[in-house]
């Protein structure tokens, strides 16, 4: 009997809640589309750490790397965060499987568990500021950056993929309606600071 696997619907939690940012304010905060994302942990001796999609998995903690369509966040020592269209979820994780055939590894499917929010502009670090602690400039928190911090009282993985300002706020589902709430209060903080 042939076997289909069936992924279930995925209802964005936040799109009722987008709105655009006030005029002139420099920043868009925007709930991120369905994507699919896997937490994948492994313990890879030094030097024979495969590629996945093309990206190193040796890459340094605290980076990400993407090929336009699957990014690859190395959160800690053994500890990755892996991302990629939703339609491709299938395809991903038989990839990653493969990658790592013969070595020990757990990949966890947490598409369902993760939201992502998209913080763009030219006053984005201001906005994440509001409620992180890190230091987002250029020399601390590069393109290519991605760590596990803080924003408000929830946890989040922030991501800086690119030269642009543009970061991805990845957060548990419950914590969603929260981070987008903050992060759209900080919008009004960070405009009526910049108008005195």
């Amino acid at each position: 009997m042939l076997e289909t696997r069936y992924r279930a619907a995925r209802a964005l939690p936040l799109g009722a809640l987008s709105r655009s940012a006030p005029a002139g304010s420099g920043v868009s905060v925007r709930p991120a589309g369905a994507e699919a994302r896997f937490s994948l942990r492994a313990r890879l001796a030094a030097g024979t750490a495969p590629k996945l999609a093309g990206l190193a998995l040796d890459a340094p903690i605290n980076t990400v790397g993407t090929d336009g369509e699957v990014w690859l966040a190395r959160l800690g020592p053994d500890e990755w965060l892996v991302g990629g269209p939703e339609a491709d979820a299938d395809l991903l994780q038989g990839r990653i499987h493969e990658a790592l055939a013969g070595l020990p590894h757990s990949l966890v499917d947490v598409s369902h568990r993760n939201v992502g929010i998209d913080v763009s502009g030219r006053q984005a670090a201001a906005v994440l500021n509001a409620g992180c602690p890190l230091d987002l400039s250029e020399t601390a928190f590069p393109p290519g950056s991605a760590t596990r911090t803080l924003l408000g009282k929830a946890e989040i993985v922030l991501i800086r993929a690119t030269a642009a300002p543009l970061y991805r706020v990845e957060c548990w589902r419950s914590f969603s309606t929260y981070v987008h709430g903050f992060l759209n209060e900080a919008v009004f903080g960070v405009e009526g600071s910049a108008a005195h």
